[in-house]
């Protein structure tokens, strides 16, 4: 009778499925994800409409978001539009 070896299981790197949820995107990238200008995100932002950017590094200028962050609101802004047209 023949034994069989079990299968390897096929696993990710530590760390990969974080990162894919860490992404952070910059500024630009919010922009386009969101289809609206410059001037409104920052507007958005000081009016407390939409999550505030984080300091890439520490006593540095660039900010970002996570994604995850960004599609959260998304998909509450999708939630809130459905109930207001109902």
């Amino acid at each position: 009778m023949k034994t069989l070896a079990p299968t390897p299981h096929k696993t990710e790197p530590a760390g990969q499925k974080l990162a894919a949820q860490l992404r952070v995107i910059r500024h630009k990238q919010v922009c386009e994800k969101l289809q609206i200008s410059s001037a409104k995100l920052f507007d958005m932002v000081a009016r407390g409409q939409f999550p505030k950017p984080f300091t890439l590094v520490s006593g540095g200028r660039a900010v970002g978001w996570l994604e995850a962050d960004v599609d959260s609101y998304v998909l509450a802004r999708k939630a809130a539009s459905t109930k207001e047209a109902v």
